[in-house]
């Protein structure tokens, strides 16, 4: 028996589907809308991978939806158009709305929930039919919701993740794009958890773009 220790980042590299540059490699590049709340880590991250090469994609404009939201500070730092629509203001499908025509202002193609705490509305998702994408920090279809972090503490389970999936009415539902396991450690926190999940959320995101649109575009074809 193999008594060598594993570390955690290598346990928590489980990532399915597995696909090559070449699956993932796009004709030209996608314009995104990127809806972010909060400190913008996905924003940032997203936008580190297309800049890498990672994603063949633009970011055309950022919306987010409080005015403390760290994220606005992000954009102006990668020079990206920021909008501001404060869901505290404005009714739920009225702020969908709003948020269809900045993205349809800047043209946008798909539309990227990254870390977007807003339960968005038919009035999105059919503006953009199977083109808005969320990420979820659980193995969907386990620990839906808010508090999927925490849920997977309390029930004991050895293995959580995260998923990038298409939106649909329904909360945290849609089709799987990709999934990343993540280990549950002995002395996890929710917020030692959630960090080693974030690490590979931020690593499958740019994949599930592009494959989301790989799988798009044959499908047209």
């Amino acid at each position: 028996m193999n008594n060598q220790q594993t570390s955690p980042e290598s346990t928590s590299m489980l990532i399915s589907p597995l696909v090559g540059p070449s699956e993932l490699t796009l004709d030209k590049p996608l314009k995104l809308g990127i809806m972010a709340s909060g400190s913008g880590t996905h924003f940032e991250a997203l936008a580190q991978a297309i800049a890498e090469g990672q994603l063949n994609a633009q970011i055309e404009v950022l919306i987010h939806n409080n005015p403390q939201d760290k994220v606005k500070l992000l954009a102006q730092k990668w020079q990206i158009p920021a909008v501001l629509h404060n869901y505290k203001q404005i009714e739920r499908e009225e702020l969908d709305r709003r948020i269809v025509a900045v993205l349809q202002h800047y043209r946008v193609e798909w539309v990227v929930m990254a870390g977007w705490v807003r339960i968005v509305t038919p009035i999105l998702l059919d503006a953009f039919p199977n083109r808005v994408i969320n990420t979820h920090p659980s193995l969907l279809p386990s620990f839906p919701g808010f508090r999927g972090v925490e849920e997977a503490l309390a029930s004991g389970v050895k293995i959580t993740g995260s998923t990038v999936h298409i939106a649909t009415p329904e909360v945290d539902n849609g089709p799987i794009l990709i999934q990343a396991a993540v280990p549950v450690l002995p002395n996890d926190t929710r917020e030692t958890l959630h960090a080693r999940i974030l690490v590979q959320e931020y690593r499958i995101l740019p994949q599930a773009i592009a494959l989301a649109a790989k799988q798009r575009e044959n499908a047209i074809q």
